[in-house]
């Protein structure tokens, strides 16, 4: 399953994925790992959280970032949920791909059972009806 959390840049998305995320930990069996652009919210997630500077792997477009999620899930069968937040940014994806690429998403969680949550700055409207289904809050 895949989540987003819709909304312009400044509205308040990453703060709601921490809350989100910290929140899953004392219910989560598995591991859980968070994707970012930076090392800045290492102190304000969980130690029980894995989290991944997306920046440091050199990754240009869409297909390269959906095969370091595969990566990342194949590696860790006890994963259950990836947050990724600035999802624009860290995976390279333009707002043209953003279908494709949640279809994808949404294949290689529903087939590993890894639930994934993103964080996405664009406004609910711009989306693509196919998407819209998965926008949990919208800030």
């Amino acid at each position: 399953m895949v989540e987003i959390i819709a909304g312009e840049k400044g509205k308040g998305k990453t703060k709601y994925l921490l809350d989100k995320v910290n929140r899953a930990v004392p219910e989560s069996s598995g591991n859980i790992v968070y994707l970012d652009k930076s090392q800045k919210h290492m102190y304000e997630l969980s130690n029980r959280v894995r989290l991944i500077n997306v920046k440091d792997y050199p990754l240009e477009d869409c297909d390269e970032f959906i095969g370091f999620l595969c990566g990342i899930i194949s590696q860790d069968h006890d994963l259950e949920e990836l947050y990724l937040d600035s999802f624009l940014t860290i995976s390279n994806v333009k707002e043209s791909e953003i279908e494709h690429a949640i279809k994808k998403m949404d294949d290689i969680s529903a087939k590993y059972n890894v639930k994934m949550t993103l964080s996405i700055s664009m406004n609910e409207v711009d989306f693509p009806e196919s998407v819209k289904s998965k926008i949990i809050i919208s800030l």
